[in-house]
């Protein structure tokens, strides 16, 4: 006699089970997240991964792996695939239907938020990279507490990935970090484009504010470890000249990595401009690397749970503030993306 566990049999209809070791999967990771429902109706209403993935600018491989975790977690198959496209199978239209209906009010449901009345409260976290935490960390928190007198802050510093990640485990609601490929589990607002720089103890004989990505190349360098955004941005731009950079150290502590700089181990190839405002003194100018190497600076939240009222409205504060700081060529080597 078939054993369907506490659950029952499927319904009539309901679609194929996924096979023993699939169940046990769907079994031992039984949540799933808002971005599964989104991803998967949209493959559906686009009839095919590639148009889908076109649509919502996302990587094909991704979307894919998304659909194929959300039938994980489910224990059923839900898409028909052939070489015309896909299609859902029945528990996949039940799975459509609903999945439909929850992200409608999903999307309803901060407006609804923000038609309350009254002045803004709550408690909202959010964190930024280190590379801005020491020049705008500050000023950021009395603007937001100037605006929003009621919205309690915590706030922290960290690296980009680590700010990521600590967003999607919901310990952070929003975070100003540094990118440098978008991925899709995101809400993201891009803010400024903003170019690397070598950072050295002392002055490079004949260089005056630029230095070539060839020089650089030779030089001894400490830099963070992969996956880091800032190493992968690097790795490529000396891959894209035919170059191979004398890596003598790798820390994945920006703090770590300047001390390094600063004791005369090696370079580093930073996103900063100067540091004259919380190491005077300690470095050479920075340089401009030629051709040029950027990274993109975003306000990212997840984008499977909402932001509260207080959140939206922390949000739109330090994206106004992060602008205004960029416009007053307060950071060098900052572009705003318009």
């Amino acid at each position: 006699m078939q054993n369907y566990g506490p659950a029952g049999p499927p319904s009539k209809g309901a679609g194929r089970w996924l096979s023993s070791p699939k169940k046990k999967a769907a079994e031992k990771h039984a949540v799933m997240q808002f971005r599964h429902l989104r991803y998967f109706v949209k493959v559906v209403e686009a009839g095919s991964f590639s148009r889908a993935a076109a649509d919502i600018h996302v990587a094909q491989p991704a979307l894919s792996q998304q659909v194929g975790e959300l039938e994980d977690r489910l224990g059923f198959v839900l898409l028909d695939r052939s070489s015309r496209g896909v299609r859902p199978t029945s528990a996949g239209e039940i799975v459509f239907r609903e999945a439909s209906e929850i992200l409608r009010q999903l999307e309803q449901l901060p407006g609804i938020v923000r038609s309350s009345s009254g002045e803004v409260e709550g408690i909202v976290n959010f964190g930024i990279t280190v590379a801005l935490a020491g020049g705008i960390a500050g000023p950021a928190v009395a603007a937001c507490k100037k605006a929003l007198p009621k919205v309690t802050l915590k706030f922290s510093d960290g690296e980009s990935d680590e700010l990521q990640a600590r967003i999607e485990a919901q310990t952070l609601d929003m975070a100003l970090v540094f990118e440098d490929h978008f991925v899709p589990n995101f809400s993201r607002h891009p803010i400024f484009r903003q170019r690397l720089y070598l950072v050295a103890r002392e002055p490079l004989a004949g260089c005056r504010g630029v230095v070539p990505l060839e020089q650089v190349a030779k030089l001894p360098l400490v830099l963070p470890p992969l996956p880091r955004h800032r190493r992968a941005v690097i790795d490529r731009a000396f891959a894209q000249a035919g170059l191979t950079p004398n890596i003598i150290a790798e820390t994945d502590a920006g703090l770590s990595e300047l001390s390094a700089v600063r004791s005369g181990v090696g370079c580093s190839i930073y996103n900063a401009g100067t540091f004259a405002n919380v190491y005077p003194g300690a470095f050479a100018e920075p340089l401009l690397i030629e051709p040029p190497i950027f990274l993109t600076c975003s306000l990212v939240s997840s984008s499977d749970f909402p932001l509260t009222h207080a959140g939206e409205a922390v949000k739109k504060v330090l994206i106004r503030f992060v602008e205004d700081q960029i416009a007053g060529n307060t950071r060098p080597g900052a572009e705003l993306i318009t």
